[in-house]
Order: C-alpha cells, then sequence, then structure tokens
C-alpha cells in the first residue's frame, strides 16, 4: 500500500486497436513512477458510455479518484495525456479542483504541447519518425478546436519551418489551419507524393476515416481527386518513445513544482 497516486487522464477511444496508443503512454508513467499507485480515467463522456454500452468500462476522472482515495492515496499527480491544454484540459483542472479538499496534495501535470521546448521536441519526434524526402510532402492531421489553444497547430508548422522542414503541412479536423489550407500550400510545393499521418495521440475514427478513409470527402479522397499521389500512416503519436518520455518528463516537472 502507498499513499501515493498516479492518475493518467485521456480523452479515450473506442477504437480498439487505437488505444494501444493511449496504454503505450501509461505503460511509460507507471514504469516510471513505480512508488505510486496507478489509475487510468477517460475525459470524453461520450466514450466512456459507448465502452460501457459494450462492456468495457472506463472510469471519468470523477471515479478514478474515488477509487484512488479508497486505496488510501494521500497525494495525487494527474497527468494528462491530452495534446494541448484546451477544453479536456481545462475540464480536468475543474474536476481537480473539486477533490483538492480530500487530498493532502493534488498536482496536475501539463499535456503533451505546452510550450516552446515540447513544439520543438515533438517536430524532432515527427522528424525521426517521417524522415524527409526531396520533393516529397508530410501533412499532419490535427484535432483542432475553437478554444485557444488550437493556435499550437499553426505554431507546430512554424516549428517545423524552424528545424528546416518545408516541406511538412499541418491542418486540422475541426480548427484552424484547416484542410484547404495546406491544400494551398501543396498546390504551390508540387510535391512528387503526400504522406498523410495524424498528428494525435492515437489514431482512431478521424484518422481511420477523416484522414485515411476511401471516401471522397476524406483528405486522402480529395488529394487523390486533386491530382496527388498520397500514402496514408494510421499511427497515433503515442507510440513512439520520443512523446511517452516527454510525457514523463512532464509528470517529474509537476513533483519539482
Amino acid at each position: 500500500m502507498t499513499d501515493r497516486g498516479l492518475l493518467a487522464v485521456s480523452f479515450g477511444t473506442s477504437v480498439p486497436q487505437a488505444e494501444a496508443a493511449i496504454r503505450s503512454v501509461e505503460d511509460a508513467l507507471r514504469n516510471a513512477f513505480p512508488d505510486r499507485a496507478f489509475g487510468r480515467a477517460f475525459t470524453s463522456r461520450i466514450i466512456c458510455r459507448k465502452l460501457e454500452r459494450e462492456g468495457r468500462p472506463a472510469d471519468s476522472p470523477e471515479t478514478a479518484m474515488e477509487r484512488l482515495l479508497a486505496q488510501g492515496v494521500r497525494d495525487l499527480l494527474i497527468q494528462p495525456t491530452h495534446l494541448t491544454p484546451g477544453e479536456e484540459f481545462d475540464k480536468l483542472c475543474r474536476i481537480a479542483d473539486g477533490f483538492r479538499d480530500r487530498f493532502d496534495t493534488v498536482r496536475v501535470s501539463r499535456p503533451l504541447i505546452s510550450g516552446e521546448g515540447d513544439l520543438l521536441a515533438v517536430a524532432d519526434a515527427v522528424l525521426r519518425h517521417y524522415p524527409q524526402r526531396e520533393n516529397e510532402a508530410l501533412v499532419l492531421m490535427g484535432h483542432g478546436s475553437e478554444h485557444f489553444a488550437n493556435m499550437i497547430y499553426p505554431a507546430m508548422q512554424t516549428a517545423f519551418r524552424l528545424r528546416g522542414a518545408k516541406n511538412v503541412f499541418v491542418g486540422t479536423v475541426e480548427g484552424w489551419p484547416h484542410f484547404e489550407d495546406c491544400l494551398v500550400q501543396l498546390k504551390a510545393f508540387r510535391p512528387s507524393r503526400v504522406e498523410l499521418a495524424p498528428l494525435m495521440l492515437v489514431a482512431g475514427d478521424h484518422a481511420l476515416n477523416d484522414m485515411a478513409g476511401p471516401e471522397e470527402d476524406s483528405w486522402r479522397g480529395r488529394l487523390t481527386a486533386d491530382g496527388f499521389t498520397v500514402a496514408c500512416h494510421t499511427e497515433g503519436i503515442g507510440m513512439w518513445d520520443e512523446i511517452c518520455g516527454i510525457y514523463v518528463d512532464h509528470a517529474r516537472a509537476a513533483l519539482d513544482g
């Protein structure tokens, strides 16, 4: 028994094979802090309800914190696996605030991309996994939102430029830059081939359907219709050791105050 706990909180996914990326980050955190009782939770109520109906229940942050309290945890470290400090992170912080008088200590660590160093570290990880080839382009699909944290996505493209990668373009499904912004840049660049990849922790519904799906309105379908040769990657970045390491570093920094 220990009075110290670690709670990994993700948005969640209902795609079974995509959950491996979440588990990858969780395993890295569990291994980095073996002296802490471990818990996991999803912030998406829709996904939690869907998993419940499928017989694969997942805890909400509130339920997970209640479980850790019942185990005797008094010192709680919460590590979100969200990519940006956006709506889901704000929601998690509000939930954590409601439990502060029930634990002795509650620390909420930072999401993946929370500053300049994170932008460059993620850019480096992407470039290692998708090496640059002459006259080819890489288009990354982020989730995006109306939250101000969405500015991380255009900042991410700037990070690639600072790393000398002029052929990496960042778009989002539900924010800005839009697909059309990437398309304008691709037409000016005129690559011989376009690689599509998710800038997401998991390769879930957006990556499998909105990005790589066979439909005409998917990113692959629209690029193909415009005459581009397209290849798709469907692996969430949570599978990468470098990304897991950033989350671990954030958790350690939270413990250091």
